[in-house]
């Protein structure tokens, strides 16, 4: 697998390559199809996996990539549900010492998923629009952020 850029620029995998033509999926939308090889060109730099992980969106990546378990998660819930929150009221509602809770919101604004804030005139944090979109679309029904039902078991 590799990365390779179709002549509309966008990115594609690369799963099976032949003498004139190459199999590709978009990450977007699971679409296979063969393409001319003369009409691709290779990506460098990125991972066929980056590419890969196209298929969920961004918001729901930034999220996914900056929590590091249940508590985390959590924690970033807490603040978008109380958003804006003040550091003290955050300190006293959640179950994390006082360096872990600054660690974790010193991860989230680094991620752009949360952001200072004026909070009743003290200092305090809400979450961005990245974070409440990606939290949102996780929260969806049956984890599908168009709220439709997955497959019933008896489909399987």
């Amino acid at each position: 697998m590799r990365t390779v850029r179709d002549e509309s620029g966008r990115r594609l995998v690369l799963i099976k390559e032949s003498s004139d033509a190459s199999l590709v999926r978009d990450p977007e939308t699971g679409e296979r199809r063969h393409v001319a090889n003369d009409d691709l060109e290779p990506v460098d730099g990125e991972s066929p996996l980056e590419t890969a992980s196209r298929a969920v969106p961004e918001p729901v990546r930034a999220v996914a990539s900056a929590v590091h378990g249940d508590r985390s998660l959590g924690l970033l819930l807490e603040v978008d549900a109380r958003s804006p929150v003040d550091v003290r009221t955050l300190t006293d509602a959640v179950d994390l010492c006082e360096s872990d809770l600054h660690g974790h919101l010193s991860e989230f604004r680094a991620a752009g998923l949360v952001a200072e804030t004026d909070a009743a005139g003290v200092r305090g944090y809400e979450t961005t629009a990245l974070a409440s979109e990606g939290l949102a679309a996780m929260r969806a029904e049956g984890g599908d952020p168009d709220g439709e039902d997955g497959p019933d078991a008896d489909e399987f």
